[in-house]
This record gives structure tokens, sequence and C-alpha cells, in this order.
């Protein structure tokens, strides 16, 4: 099923750099981003079910927590429910937090969302049905408050401390794909199914855009993190086809869109690259904020 997102092309343009027609530049590929980055994703969701059934030990646990070739690794919403909830301070969760750190400051902090998370593969491959749907007028989008994540963030975290249990990894998508992905189905996948058919019929992307607590952390991290979307003033024609393909929309209307910055700097951006993928006029790319007169 393919969902063609292109416009019609246009002739004049109100931005700086204007071409007599819209038309893709040599060498340029829609979905090329994409690709990459499905490749990434199922790469490493699938080690971690290599690792255990071959027992290599390469990437063992799974997203909630895990070791790759020894190094421990664990999401910052979950460790710090673990920490709460047994009010223990472990070293190994200590050592695992600061390395998800270090490596998301060096890639950027929602990067985790689009080129780790498996639910996030779903959820797109749900996207296009809900776009067809709506494309035929069956169903209406519905947006809800892009702060309702940080709501939930402070409510599970004071959960945990209440109730002594990380409450949300029981009902964490992330959590129960990863763990389906190694160990196999549960009773839980019924929740993620719930979940994509509320984004099909009802919200697109929904459960990404406004409610999942796991983006506030690494929101957070990609506000410091040099790797960002880059736009290129002089080559973009103001058409706003990346913000209708844009996961959260926001990020390019309150940047590029209004021509303000040269760089995406909201840390909600995924880098997924799907706005570069769409971009014909190839304003847009990958780019290192604050390096660009050292390298």
């Amino acid at each position: 099923m393919k969902i063609d997102f292109n416009e019609p092309k246009v002739k004049t343009f109100s931005g700086p750099g204007k071409r007599e027609e819209n038309t893709p530049q040599p060498g340029h590929s829609g979905h090329k981003w994409r690709n990459i980055r499905w490749g990434v994703l199922l790469f490493f969701n699938l080690l971690f079910f290599v690792s255990f059934f071959m027992d290599i030990q390469i990437l063992e646990g799974s997203l909630s927590g895990s070791r790759l070739l020894g190094f421990h690794l664990i999401d910052p919403l979950a460790a710090v429910q673990v920490i709460l909830a047994s009010r223990i301070l472990v070293i190994n969760l200590v050592i695992g937090v600061t390395t998800i750190i270090l490596i998301y400051v060096l890639f950027g902090g929602r990067t985790f969302c689009a080129w780790i998370c498996p639910y996030h593969w779903l959820a797109e491959l749900g996207e296009k049905i809900h776009l067809l749907l709506k494309k035929k007028k069956i169903i209406k989008n519905h947006s809800f408050d892009k702060n309702i994540r940080i709501y939930f963030f402070v409510l599970f975290i004071v959960l945990s401390l209440i109730t002594g249990f990380t409450v949300f990894e029981t009902i964490n998508p992330v959590g129960i794909l990863s763990r389906f992905i190694v160990y196999g189905p549960s009773l839980m996948l019924s929740w993620v199914l719930a979940l994509l058919l509320f984004e099909v019929f009802y919200s697109r992307r929904a459960w990404c855009r406004y409610f999942c607590p796991v983006s506030v952390s690494y929101h957070i991290i990609g506000l410091a993190t040099p790797l960002r979307i880059k736009w290129d003033r002089e080559k973009c024609s103001n058409c706003k086809r990346c913000q209708q393909v844009c996961l959260v929309p926001h990020v390019l209307t309150n940047s590029v869109n209004k021509g303000v910055a040269l760089y995406v700097d909201s840390g909600a951006c995924t880098r997924c690259g799907l706005c570069i993928d769409i971009c014909d006029d190839e304003a847009l790319g990958y780019g290192l904020k604050y390096l660009d007169n050292i390298i």
C-alpha cells in the first residue's frame, strides 16, 4: 500500500531560492534515509533475538535495559523508575544511563524513536493506512496537546515512588515489543494492537506525537546534540512538503518554514530523515551545529 505525498508542482515561489520549476535534483532519492533508518532499526531489534537464540551475548536483554558487548545500556525513564521503586542506587544503572546519554548526545536525543524503537516502525506503517482512510474521507484526524507526554512522565515517576513498582514498563509498547522479539508473544501485545488501531482510525501517530513519556528524556538530550537537520535557505522554495511528512510538524513550523533558523533546534526532532527524502529542492540535510566552523 503506497501513499503519494507529492503535491502539484509550483511555478512561482516566495522563498529566496527561486527556480522556474520545483524539480528533483540529480541523484535525489525519495526514500533514501527512510530505507537506511528501517534497516538500522530492524538490524538492532533482530540482533536482540539472534543474541538470545544463539546465545552469542552481543546484545542482551531488551530496549528497556540491555548490554551491548558487555556495556550496560538503560533507558533514562526506566532507570529512574527502578531507582525510585527499589530505593536502591545500583552502579550498573548509573553506567547504563551515562552510556545512553553519551550515545544520544552524539546522534541526537530522539534519534532513538525513529532509528531504534520497534513501535515507531509499526506506527509508520499504520500511518499509511490512516492517511489513505483520511484521503477517502472515511475518518478524521484528531490531535492532542503535545505536552501530555510530560504529564505522563511525571505521573509514572510518582507512581514508581508510591507503589514500589515500575508501573510504566508494564504498558510501555517499546518494552513489550522488544520482549516479544526476544522471548516470544504475550497478552500485552493486545495493548500494542489497541494503540495501533487508535492511531489508524482516530489520531495520526498519537503515541509518538503526544503520549509517549520515553521521548521526554530524549527530547532534553536532543537540545544539546550537534547532529541536526540543516536548512539551506538559498535552495528552499518554501513548498512546505517537509512539514506534511514530519512526525512532529511543529519542529519545522517553528524554524525552517518560518525562515528563522539554519538548523532545526527543537529537541523533539527524531532525525528520521523523512523531510530530507521529500525535499526535491535538496534544501534539507544532516548537519553538525556548533561544528561548522571547525570541520
